[in-house]
């Protein structure tokens, strides 16, 4: 049986500005075990890189967690002072930021930034942990390390820098890595190199991941279950399969719709986009937030708190179509082939 690592619980993250309250995440609840691999998928603003920076407790001001539980190994980090949570982060959870450039400084060698975040959380001599920021970057694919150690960022590729902080990610052996949109900017022959070293790594150090994204194509190379959110909800969850082939909600539908399909007849199919714009979080719908959009829409969506279903025992869904009353759609059900019905 698989044992829980992470554990979030209710989860609601605002932004408080001159404005109003920017209810960024609302109600969202996901667990993860060990060594497993989960991507959170969903339009920008849909709430993706709010919640990992939740759970690493990097919240920028004005953005606060209302309530909920983020539990690491039983234990809540909401209820850590700032000074226990500096140990856990990069130590026991990690993350790659969006950006490698704005996140690698760019006074400093690559070497000894990796090096620096061993000697933060480890007690070692500096040539030990040069030694081990050697192999960090060998162990990730830069070719000839030792040289590249005294490289500064901007003499790195974008595909070469992504992989240097992968390293500085992994430098510390972390349960848990959250990888923010780690392939954006990249061409897609570096994106499926970057996916598939996050994926060797996973299975050679047992480090559980995160994978935020927006891209559908990602999250099914190395994810073992997907999240779809949008309007700082949890719109749909279920194993890779699951959400590619049978999926339930009307937006993870939309985004299905919306991915290029490259062979036979539907190669030559136009996309279907998403009508519409994403909900203003300042005033946050009472009912589906993708009701506005939603072309299987009822009144009761706009109007009610949709209920959570369970398709199985891996598949929930929040959604009115998927309740038992719900009237029969005979578009909608041909739909939940997922892209099978692409075929």
């Amino acid at each position: 049986m698989s044992e829980k690592l992470l554990d979030v619980k209710n989860l609601h993250t605002s932004f408080f500005t001159h404005l109003g309250e920017v209810q960024a995440i609302r109600d969202v609840s996901f667990g993860l075990d060990k060594g497993e691999i989960i991507g959170i998928v969903g339009e920008s603003g849909s709430g993706k890189s709010v919640t990992s920076l939740s759970i690493m407790g990097l919240l920028a001001y004005p953005g606060r967690v209302k309530k909920g539980e983020i539990l690491f190994n039983g234990e809540d980090l909401l209820k850590k002072k700032k000074s226990e949570m500096r140990k856990i982060q990069g130590d026991h959870i990690a993350m790659i930021f969006q950006d490698p450039m704005t996140s690698l400084n760019p006074l400093f060698k690559i070497g000894d930034q990796i090096t620096e975040a061993i000697l933060t959380h480890h007690k070692i001599k500096k040539e030990d942990a040069k030694k081990r920021a050697l192999e960090m970057l060998r162990l990730v694919g830069i070719p000839s390390p030792e040289k590249r150690f005294h490289s500064y960022p901007h003499e790195f590729s974008g595909g070469m820098r992504q992989r240097a902080m992968i390293a500085m990610a992994l430098s510390c052996e972390p349960e848990l890595l959250i990888a923010d949109e780690p392939t954006t900017a990249l061409d897609v022959t570096i994106q499926a190199q970057v996916l598939a070293l996050m994926k060797e790594l996973n299975e050679r150090l047992g480090t559980a991941t995160i994978l935020i994204t927006h891209n559908l194509g990602c999250a099914s190379s190395i994810c073992d279950r997907i999240i779809v959110m949008y309007g700082g909800k949890i719109m749909e969850e279920g194993t890779t399969e699951e959400i590619f082939y049978e999926p339930h909600h009307p937006y993870t539908m939309g985004l299905l719709n919306s991915v290029p399909k490259v062979t036979g007849e539907a190669s030559k199919e136009r996309l279907v986009p998403i009508l519409g714009t994403p909900p203003d979080m300042l005033h946050p719908p009472t009912g589906c937030p993708f009701y506005p959009r939603c072309k299987y829409a009822m009144k009761v969506c706009a109007s009610m708190p949709v209920p959570e279903q369970y398709i199985s025992d891996t598949h929930r869904v929040s959604c009115f179509m998927c309740h038992p009353q719900a009237p029969r759609n005979e578009e909608y059900e041909s739909q939940k082939g997922g892209i099978r019905h692409a075929k």
